[in-house]
């Protein structure tokens, strides 16, 4: 479910959960133009055979993979009105307490722990994110990310 708010209402939604976003296969196919774009054709991501025999017992999403799917999960969360401009400014922190395996389904869930005013009239929003592994016992990835946002 997708939570909309106006630019100049963000500042309500401190401190408040964001929900969950829907969930999104990681399939081989995403995994190996991953793998491509990034030449990182490690074994244990585009080799479905030696990948069986390995530490996760199949290929595994690469970890900046499913880092970037955040972005579009991201979107699922929140939906900022009346700005021209949407930045992503950095991470204060990320980590990967588990693999994504192949075939494997995740998810966003997100706390909006900080809103601050920036310069050039911007707002600066950090949340705390989790990527959720569907059946998972550990997250796959949790991180605190830092938006812009300009009317």
């Amino acid at each position: 479910m997708t939570t909309t708010v106006a630019f100049e209402d963000l500042e309500s939604l401190a401190g408040g959960s964001l929900g969950a976003g829907r969930w999104l296969e990681v399939d081989q196919v995403r995994i190996g133009m991953f793998a491509d774009a990034t030449d990182d054709h490690q074994w244990i991501h585009v080799d479905p055979a030696r990948a069986k025999d390995g530490p996760f017992g199949g290929t595994i999403a690469h970890g900046y993979l499913t880092l970037s799917l955040v972005i579009p999960l991201w979107t699922e969360l929140l939906d900022v009105t009346g700005v021209t401009t949407k930045v992503n400014y950095g991470l204060n922190k990320v980590r990967f307490p588990a693999p994504v395996p192949s075939g494997a389904r995740i998810r966003l869930t997100g706390t909006l722990t900080g809103v601050a005013g920036v310069a050039g009239g911007g707002v600066e929003l950090t949340p705390d994110l989790v990527v959720e592994v569907e059946n998972g016992d550990k997250p796959a990835c949790v991180l605190q990310p830092v938006f812009r946002f300009y009317p």
